[in-house]
């Protein structure tokens, strides 16, 4: 005899009660398909119910009482639960879009049919994306821009040399002290400092410091990192 396949274990992230109570008694009455596992009204709740919880679905509001849930996907996404469904009333294309690249699976909205949220769930749990054509089409599309600002702006750092790559790291680091100080922790003169950031902002094609920063921090140090090797 074959086992039961296992409930889709799921937790519900919505700032409103009483839609949340709804969700609940939807998703319950699908037993044993599925079952609410946690509720949480705000963000660092639903962080903490995913790490403890670990649900296969997390059915998220992106608009938690003035809080975006833009701000937690990414933890969301790297915590260990199972896929993200997005249940929204924003119809707001650039944010929704924004959702999927930051790691959601899919999106329903508040309006439609129950059983439509239903499917949504089973999908995005076995692993599909939940898109409509159009949304799946801009998606697609904004991701291969995204591909081809990262590999360009890796060319632009591939010509830095490696004093000026410390340079840029150390620019990361230590945002808005002063090019004298800047110069003294990196062990140069604040003249060397100076020669080596214009060469930096011609070659990375930025104006300033407060540009170069901006730059290094979104191609350099994500998450953290370090530039890659020369």
């Amino acid at each position: 005899m074959k086992p039961l396949p296992s409930s889709i274990r799921i937790l519900l992230v919505d700032d409103h009660r009483t839609v949340l109570w709804g969700l609940r008694q939807l998703i319950n009455a699908q037993k044993p398909k599925m079952e609410v596992v946690g509720t949480a009204t705000d963000a660092q709740v639903a962080v903490d119910c995913a790490r403890q919880l670990r649900p296969d679905v997390i059915l998220l509001d992106l608009d938690l009482g003035g809080c975006s849930a833009l701000d937690i996907l990414p933890e969301l996404v790297s915590s260990p639960c199972g896929s993200i469904l997005l249940l929204t009333g924003i119809r707001d294309e650039s944010i929704l879009d924004r959702s999927i690249l930051l790691g959601a699976r899919g999106f329903v909205h508040k309006q439609a049919e129950p059983a439509l949220l239903l499917r949504a769930i089973e999908a995005v749990h076995a692993g599909q994306l939940w898109l409509d054509r159009d949304a799946a089409g801009r998606v697609v599309l904004k991701q291969r821009t995204i591909d081809r600002e990262h590999e360009a702006a890796q060319q632009k750092l591939a010509r830095l040399t490696g004093k000026e790559r410390m340079v840029v790291q150390a620019v990361a680091r230590e945002a808005g002290i002063p090019n004298k100080v800047l110069a003294s922790r990196l062990g140069m003169s604040e003249h060397t400092l100076r020669n080596h950031l214009a060469a930096i902002y011609h070659k990375l094609e930025v104006k300033n410091r407060v540009a170069l920063y901006l730059y290094a921090t979104e191609h350099v140090l994500p998450g953290n990192e370090t530039m890659p090797p020369s």
